[in-house]
């Protein structure tokens, strides 16, 4: 693998990606004490990240536009819809949360990989011109550097969400930034995308 190719990946994976530390924080905060919350996190985040770079890849090496303008900020609808459902749960159940000893929620690997694949329509975005102009053998190499950096992106963001200060800011508002997190992303994707002629 061509050093200068890996760099520009790495660049361009950290780039694109670091947003998703402050998502993944809060799905790690979310699942805090529920066994397997890592390897669903894990498997969702690959799962979802896997969607955007064979999406990037396919839209890259067809010579006709795959998505019509514009279908790409429709993606902000996922997270959207999830940070709204979140509300609504941590509402109806906000006189659950004073309880210290109750265990974290329960994270479900499709939840982290649709909003990991919402989340990635700027990715999207980046990835198709610079795959557009480099060759296979580069796109491969791009795709191999980026699949070993989810792993990375993930576990940085378990060592963010697992450090006291910030574990026991995560475990006080969790409920309130998970989903103000996710409405938020959701309304930013639509906006920049021009959804709904915003």
């Amino acid at each position: 693998m061509d050093l200068a190719v890996a760099a520009q990946a790495v660049g361009l994976f950290f780039v694109t990606n670091i947003d998703d530390i402050i998502v993944l924080s809060l799905f790690f905060a979310r699942g805090a004490g529920v066994p397997g919350t890592t390897s669903k996190i894990i498997v969702g985040q690959y799962l979802g990240f896997g969607a955007i770079l064979i999406a990037s890849v396919v839209i890259a090496l067809s010579a006709n536009a795959f998505l019509p303008e514009g279908a790409i900020a429709l993606f902000g609808l996922i997270p959207l819809l999830l940070g709204l459902h979140a509300a609504w749960h941590a509402w109806r159940h906000r006189s659950d949360d004073d309880d210290d000893d109750d265990p974290g929620k329960a994270v479900a690997v499709w939840t982290v990989a649709a909003v990991t694949f919402a989340n990635g329509g700027d990715n999207i975005g980046v990835y198709v011109p610079v795959f557009v102009t480099v060759g296979t053998a580069a796109i491969a190499a791009y795709a191999l550097v980026f699949l070993v950096l989810v792993a990375v992106l993930v576990l940085t963001a378990r060592f963010v969400a697992t450090r006291q200060p910030v574990a026991e800011l995560l475990e006080r508002w969790e409920s309130v930034l998970f989903p103000i997190v996710l409405i938020g992303l959701g309304v930013v994707i639509l906006v920049e995308g021009g959804a709904f002629g915003l």
